[in-house]
């Protein structure tokens, strides 16, 4: 009788058969969203528009938000491998038609589309890994997983400046086309997922509810990084607007029969603290990759090329905890014992970063990024795996789905809010200071050249002080997902 059963796949061949599959879309998506950063002068000079070119980077952030919780319920139905093909292919025909963009205007509706691929490629990613790993080799999964994300948003900024500066800006989309038929052919080798056999109905008014929250909450985050009086009434008017709509959209689903968002979900602690605890790495990580080229554009004056090199420790670290972490998961079971001791340590050194932030030298940054990375690597695999063994085999779209939103709604108000912190520490202490601060990000310290040697020290004490406050509402998202990773109840996978 034992010699009938069939043979359990080993980590190496489950690791061959499906994560080349996986990893491909997440890298588009990610890479996506960070490689165009540094082409946006190029853009701006070919296109004009200058006063538009933001919406080049808001709107595909807008659409993989929105995109998210619509594609995980889609993939409980139909499955994973039909809607993975369904999102390549707008990634795909988005990226010709950005590259083929006349103005910016055509190129943020193309970058919309280009959204609204890119956001079901990293939701069915993960989702993937629910569906074809069994729940205790998916910890090892999602920690490589995690390691390609962020290895992505660290390259792509990197790999965009070097795509422009040889072949143009249009290089940056038309570079997806021979990756995205790549990922097709990879998602062909998946096993597909029967359909859903009962009656099912789209949740619209609760996408267009989702969308009327969403869109003014990210816009209102944008204005509130001006720190203006003028900007003042249209960010209350913004938040007001996706306030209501937030209230409106929670009774909404709690009515629906086939909700878009997971409420039903939401009701489990584990579910609703493992997605708060995603939040608040998403605060802390990327407004940490935002904000450290500033940082040392800045205070160091390095180029774009050194600034680069400088955020590779970072990405190490996180791709090297997140590995580890999956692969320690994966054969003891434990769980929330791993971002719990992780964020204890990240929350430390984020603080210490704060208190040295003015008299650190590039190879103390360095270690100090490493460690935060390796201990910032340990949350996300365990949240994700967390996520999926909770809510169960039915539901791991709508599952990985509460965990994107929740990152990407973290990462946009925790960069808003470090950006606030800044700008307002710096126009608090020395209001010229601060009306220098753009010609230093464009300059460097050469910007200050002009200055007396007595103002020259303030202005730097200031700004090493502003960034030490930056540096420390980074800890403070940390130590409230160390709390959150201690409160989770699960704390090992069945």
């Amino acid at each position: 009788m034992q010699d009938n059963l069939p043979d359990k796949p080993s980590p190496g061949r489950l690791f061959l058969s499906v994560f080349p599959s996986i990893m491909l879309p997440m890298f588009l998506a990610v890479v996506d969203q960070t490689i165009v950063a540094t082409a946006l002068p190029n853009i701006a000079a070919s296109l004009g528009g200058v006063e538009r070119i933001s919406w080049v980077v808001v709107a595909y952030l807008l659409a993989a938000t929105i995109a998210a919780p619509v594609y995980g319920q889609l993939r409980d139905v139909w499955g994973g491998k039909r809607m993975m093909f369904v999102a390549l292919g707008i990634f795909l025909l988005a990226s010709l038609a950005c590259a083929a963009s006349t103005s910016v205007e055509m190129l943020s509706f193309a970058r919309v589309l280009q959204g609204l691929g890119g956001g079901g490629l990293m939701t069915l990613s993960q989702a993937l890994i629910g569906e074809a790993i069994p729940p205790r080799e998916r910890a090892r999964f999602q920690g490589y997983l995690a390691g390609v994300a962020v290895s992505s948003s660290t390259f792509g900024p990197i790999v965009g400046g070097l795509l422009t500066q040889h072949f143009g800006w249009r290089s940056i989309f038309l570079v997806n086309l021979p990756l995205g038929l790549l990922a097709v052919f990879m998602t062909l080798r998946l096993e597909p997922r029967e359909p859903r056999a009962q009656a099912w109905t789209f949740d619209t008014m609760g996408l267009v509810l989702f969308v009327a929250f969403i869109t003014p909450l990210l816009l209102a985050l944008q204005q509130a990084q001006r720190m203006s009086m003028s900007a003042l009434p249209s960010f209350l008017v913004l938040a007001t607007v996706g306030a209501v709509a937030l209230v409106a959209l929670v009774m909404r689903e709690r009515r629906a029969p086939y909700p878009l968002l997971p409420i039903h979900l939401l009701r489990q602690a584990t579910i609703w603290r493992s997605d708060a605890l995603a939040a608040c790495h998403g605060a802390t990580l990327v407004s940490l990759i935002t904000f450290i080229p500033i940082y040392l554009r800045v205070l160091r004056g390095t180029s774009a090329a050194e600034t680069g090199l400088l955020l590779l420790p970072l990405m190490f670290g996180v791709g090297g905890g997140s590995m580890l972490t999956g692969r320690v998961v994966s054969r003891t079971g434990l769980t929330t014992i791993f971002p719990t001791v992780g964020l204890i340590f990240a929350t430390l050194l984020l603080v210490l970063l704060s208190i040295f932030a003015g008299n650190l030298g590039p190879r103390q940054l360095s270690l100090y990024l490493f460690g935060c990375g390796l201990f910032m690597g340990t949350v996300m695999g365990v949240v994700q795996v967390t996520v999926q063994n909770a809510a169960g085999a039915a539901s791991l779209g709508s599952a990985a789905a509460s965990v994107q939103l929740s990152r990407s709604i973290g990462a946009a108000v925790g960069t808003a809010l470090v950006g606030t912190v800044l700008f307002a520490t710096l126009s608090l202490s020395d209001p010229d200071t601060a009306g220098l601060f753009a010609n230093l990000v464009q300059q460097g310290p050469d910007g200050l050249a002009s200055l007396p040697p007595a103002r020259y020290a303030i202005v730097q004490s200031g700004i090493a002080t502003a960034f030490s406050a930056a540096f420390l509402t980074m800890a403070a998202f940390a130590a409230i997902g160390l709390w959150l990773a201690w409160s989770i109840p699960t704390r090992r996978l069945s």
